[in-house]
């Protein structure tokens, strides 16, 4: 399976917002449901997909990290470091 970090075609998946990579996976399952694209270009588009996947995965795990090291601390919020 290619990787969004090796495969030189999805280079710019690595600096995009979750919203924009989200907006496109969006779009590329919306076009694939279709069923309307030649074979090869169905590949691509999941390929593709796939990276927009990871990328959002990874995304939302960062974020994740984020908000759990907030913690309640008496009566106020304060951050504590990730490990």
């Amino acid at each position: 399976m290619s990787d969004s970090k090796t495969e030189p075609a999805f280079a710019d998946v690595a600096g995009m917002s979750f919203e924009d990579a989200l907006a496109e996976l969006e779009r590329i399952v919306r076009n694939l449901e279709g069923g309307q694209q030649k074979l090869e270009d169905a590949i691509t588009c999941y390929e593709r997909g796939a990276a927009l996947r990871r990328h959002c995965e990874a995304k939302l795990q960062e974020v994740e990290g984020r908000v759990a090291a907030i913690v309640e601390a008496g009566g106020t919020l304060s951050l504590r470091t990730l490990d």
